[in-house]
């Protein structure tokens, strides 16, 4: 039986397009809106939703998710919390997939058999967590996949050949290509490269290849949707809610409305370049 994410890839396959896969923080600005910005995601025409689990040494990510994470756990999210967004969400929505996003030690805290658990009971279908190299695959991604959920890893453009099969040997669901070294938000895409770098990826899995870093507008995410199957945009929205918010840090209707339209724009940019798309 296919879950929530491989059905999601291969319908957009089907319609001859790549994903949309976009990332905002849990509870930010606050734990309301953050729900009702996931429930516009995916009406404005998001394939797959990365929800953040705020970290208070987020060590990969840029200024716009970093500060994501600091309004997310000024208004009081915990793990717990993460969990009870998605389980919201799930309760009116049955078929986005829903990717949990973060950092290994809040989900040590919380206790790895009671977090993956709680994880697939609020209806979250997979994980990616940035600081567990494959070496530690007996820590979180193991068990991860024997609860049933699946476990992203990120391949970037310093991961070789010879580091590629350990990488990918686990991985499910689909792979995470970071486009440019450094942090999240940073840089633009080579679209010339980034294609090389799908075409040499596929050629180790059958598994989709989403690309995400430095996707920042419909143009990018146009591009990239030529050559990979999904296409990953977080700090930009998370810009577009950060513009909305008062001086308190606040946000409302208008920070909802905000999200909403740039996923839209992403996602017209992501179908327009169906007919140019090089993989079959």
């Amino acid at each position: 039986m296919k879950d929530r994410i491989e059905k999601r890839f291969a319908k957009v396959k089907a319609e001859g397009r790549a994903a949309l896969v976009t990332f905002v923080m849990a509870g930010d600005p606050d734990p309301a809106t953050s729900l009702e910005i996931l429930k516009t995601l995916a009406k404005a025409g998001a394939d797959v939703i990365e929800v953040g689990m705020p970290f208070s040494d987020p060590m990969a990510d840029g200024p716009a998710i970093q500060a994501a994470g600091l309004r997310a756990l000024h208004a009081g999210m915990t793990l717990h919390g993460v969990l009870k967004i998605v389980a919201e969400f799930r309760k009116q929505d049955a078929d986005t997939p829903i990717i949990l996003m973060g950092y290994y030690n809040p989900i040590y805290v919380y206790g790895v058999d009671r977090f993956l658990a709680d994880a697939k009971a609020a209806g979250a279908d997979g994980m990616i967590v940035v600081d567990l190299p494959p070496e530690e695959d007996e820590e979180l991604c193991l068990p991860a996949l024997k609860a049933g959920l699946s476990f992203i890893r990120l391949a970037t453009p310093t991961t070789d050949d010879a580091r590629l099969p350990a990488v990918l040997a686990n991985t499910s669901g689909f792979v995470y290509y970071v486009s440019i070294t450094g942090i999240t938000g940073a840089g633009r895409p080579d679209y010339a490269r980034v294609a090389f770098a799908v075409k040499r990826i596929k050629g180790h899995t059958d598994l989709p290849v989403a690309v995400g870093f430095g996707v920042k507008n419909a143009a990018a995410a146009r591009e990239i949707a030529q050559n990979a199957d999904g296409v990953v945009v977080g700090s930009a929205l998370i810009d577009a809610l950060a513009r909305t918010l008062d001086a308190q840090g606040r946000g409302g209707s208008a920070t909802v409305a905000a999200v909403g339209k740039l996923a839209g724009e992403l996602a017209a940019g992501v179908a327009s370049a169906a007919k140019e798309r090089a993989i079959p």
